[in-house]
């Protein structure tokens, strides 16, 4: 059996099988060739390009909002600036996939509709559409990377009256490129990480660009530059070795700001003042939109690169009013408070709908999975469920970074399981484990969470039977984990449908 799986019939059979050519699906599919270099594998991707989330969002100024060097994958330096544009990342991506030949392991245009698990023969059998004919495809692993959000169905909340309304509406995630806002009025409902992207870009061209935001949002202010970074280049330090001492240097200081805003959140609000100040002038007023109700990073903290959105409004060409909305107007909307905003183009930055697994229908011996019903095993594997993990990224700390320690750690899996001569692992939780949210609202509390906490496996006290958050902790904890410890469960099918 070559890297590339065998067909059998209709049926194609890997190793293991990626679901999704995003940053997670390309990151894990590296650390499969390089760490299990004797296992097939492939990728399928439901739409027909790479990228996920960066080919998804097409929408004014689209960034990122996590510095590159942490963002980026370990084995890959980063020679940018540290927040990068769509464009940019994806063509990182795609050196990736062209240095690595991943490429001929992607199969695009392959829309999963069901994943059902064997326990006699330990097989994945997958059913996917592709060209308008159903695909089948069996695998001993399942290698979940479609990422957390819903990508064809946004979050619009339900406002009254949008069907009044005369000018252009559209959600950020259905944003269309061709549009010219040049001169127009631009309402953005919205002040998280989105918002605080557009904001600035239709500034450049826009009449005015006004935020209308339910609640503040913290920002993180600097230039779009890495000091150290351009000191070790300077002095003739080689690209790999920047990327590792930067790399390491910004998680340092992530750790310390992380620890900072529970221990001192208000110190950390005025150092976050100071930042936006900068930019903005030093008589620039927080009150009341720019004071948020919520602690430091119990939401995203919103990057602003070279200060961006506190430039544009501090130059006039931006404004914000807080305020909730009553209901849509012919010209715009009209806020609670009994304030008209008047808009060519309205644009909805108001989130995501949580999506666990793709909403791909998962079944383990006929019995659909239900996921809220699951105990997480950190945050990537789910008791009554064998030889599957999700990746899961982080809140506080770039997403990537769980891309590549779930890297080490599943393919130390898939290798122990061979050389056990197991065709299946599963976790199984311990007795009397008291069980509670996903993640706990006054540790992280985004909209999308909230929404659909009831979507996402319950978890329990202590770091094994929850996704801790805590990359700082996890680095540590994930190279310890006893593959043959009370945790795991192996078995050896009877019915070797396909040779190991």
């Amino acid at each position: 059996m070559n890297a590339m799986g065998e067909v059998r019939g209709d049926t194609t059979y890997v190793d293991v099988l990626i679901v999704g050519a995003g940053i997670s699906g390309v990151g894990s599919a590296w650390h499969l060739q390089q760490q299990c270099p004797g296992m097939s594998y492939a990728i399928l991707e439901r739409k027909d390009t790479f990228g996920g989330t960066w080919d998804t969002h097409k929408y004014p100024g689209i960034r990122s909002d996590s510095d590159l060097y942490t963002f980026g994958y370990r084995f890959k330096p980063w020679v940018g600036p540290p927040i990068a544009t769509a464009g940019e990342i994806l063509a990182y991506m795609g050196e990736v996939i062209e240095e690595n030949g991943i490429g001929e392991h992607i199969h695009y245009g392959h829309d999963i509709v069901s994943c059902a698990f064997s326990r006699a023969s330990d097989l994945w059998t997958v059913t996917a559409m592709a060209d308008g004919k159903e695909a089948t495809w069996t695998c001993r692993f399942l290698w979940m990377c479609s990422g957390y959000y819903d990508h064809r169905n946004p979050y619009i909340p339900d406002w009254q009256g949008v069907e009044d309304y005369k000018g252009l509406f559209v959600h950020a995630m259905q944003w269309d490129p061709r549009t010219d806002y040049a001169g127009k009025r631009v309402l953005v409902i919205g002040s998280g990480a989105t918002a605080a992207t557009v904001i600035p870009e239709f500034a450049k061209t826009a009449a005015h660009v006004t935020m209308l935001q339910r609640s503040p949002t913290y920002f993180f202010c600097h230039p779009n530059q890495n000091e150290l970074a351009d000191r070790l280049r300077e002095i003739g330090i080689d690209e790999p070795t920047v990327h590792r001492v930067v790399r390491q240097q910004i998680l340092y200081d992530q750790d310390v700001l992380t620890k900072r805003c529970i221990e001192e959140p208000e110190a950390v609000f005025e150092e976050l003042k100071e930042l936006v100040r900068a930019y903005a002038g030093p008589d620039f007023d927080f009150e009341p939109h720019f004071t948020p109700k919520y602690r430091v990073w119990q939401q995203r903290l919103a990057f602003c690169p070279d200060g961006d959105v506190f430039q544009a409004i501090a130059s006039g060409k931006a404004s914000a009013v807080t305020d909730t909305i009553d209901r849509f107007t012919e010209k715009g909307v009209l806020t609670s408070s009994g304030q008209e905003i008047e808009a060519d183009i309205i644009v909805a930055c108001t989130g995501f709908n949580l999506s666990v697994m793709g909403d791909m229908d998962v079944s383990v011996d006929g019995e659909r999975v239900d996921w809220h019903e699951t105990v997480n095993w950190r945050g990537m594997m789910f008791d009554g469920v064998p030889n599957l993990a999700w990746v899961m990224g982080y809140f506080r700390a770039s997403w990537t970074l769980r891309v590549d320690m779930m890297g080490d750690l599943v393919c130390r899996m898939l290798n122990h399981m061979r050389e056990r001569g197991a065709t299946s692992i599963e976790v199984v939780p311990p007795p009397g484990l008291v069980l509670g949210p996903w993640i706990e609202a006054d540790n992280f509390n985004p909209g999308y969470l909230q929404r659909g906490m009831d979507r996402l496996p319950k978890a329990a006290e202590g770091s094994e039977w929850r996704h801790t958050q805590d990359y700082w902790r996890e680095i540590e904890e994930f190279p310890a984990i006893d593959l043959d410890g009370p945790s795991f469960a192996y078995h050896t099918a009877k019915v070797a449908e396909v040779a190991a």
